[in-house]
């Protein structure tokens, strides 16, 4: 996915009993969309996570926007996504929100005012 399409990926919560069959490495921060307490539902075969979340469809807004570890403005930056990115919401909170790039990430905080329309 180029970081100028829009495409409302189709999500779907897994059948059966999810489960992980061994250890799993825990991922880089700022990759994968994987919280503590929430992870994309794509993720929950492979993740473990308290709740997962099917995302809406989002845009960066028309300027680049910096993805934060946490959401304050002061924590660490871990990329950086081009103006007009078709992005994932997964969580709002005040005046963040978590936000992904897709599945395999990457993952991060913004402003909300930073999305477009």
């Amino acid at each position: 996915m180029s970081g100028t399409d829009v495409q409302a990926s189709k999500y779907t919560v897994p059948n059966g009993v999810l489960g992980l069959k061994g250890p799993v490495q825990k991922p880089a921060p700022g990759t994968l969309p994987l919280r503590g307490d929430l992870a994309h539902i794509a993720l929950a075969g492979t993740h473990l996570a308290a709740h997962y979340v099917i995302p809406h469809p989002g845009r960066i807004g028309d300027v680049d926007v910096e993805l934060h570890l946490v959401p304050r403005d002061d924590s660490d930056v871990t990329d950086t996504l081009a103006a007009g990115t078709a992005i994932e919401v997964l969580d709002v909170a005040g005046d963040w929100v978590w936000i992904c790039v897709g599945a395999d990430g990457p993952s991060g905080y913004c402003k909300a005012v930073c999305l477009a329309g």
